[in-house]
């Protein structure tokens, strides 16, 4: 399953990380030189939750922000009770 938000299509994005050495100019050096650029992932905070979709309960993956934003709508919780076993009510 690919690291995608259902409700806003969030997914990995790439990019470069870039090593520097020197001394900045405005600290006095002759500025800073780049070394090395490797490539880099940028990967969305996806998380699996259960959302009310088209009036069912599914499991979705949707991102931090679609939860924080309110796109997702959870199913209510139910009022359930353990059931009482028969040999419980009768030594009671």
């Amino acid at each position: 399953m690919p690291r995608v938000c259902a409700l806003t299509g969030k997914k990995t994005s790439f990019g470069h990380r870039v090593t520097h050495r020197g001394k900045p100019k405005y600290l006095g050096g002759v500025g800073t030189k780049i070394t090395g650029i490797s490539p880099r992932k940028f990967k969305a905070n996806i998380h699996r939750v259960r959302a009310v979709v088209n009036g069912r309960v599914c499991r979705i993956k949707v991102s931090a922000k679609a939860i924080r934003n309110g796109l997702v709508v959870k199913p209510p919780k139910r009022d359930y009770e353990k059931p009482q076993t028969a040999g419980a009510t009768a030594s009671s």
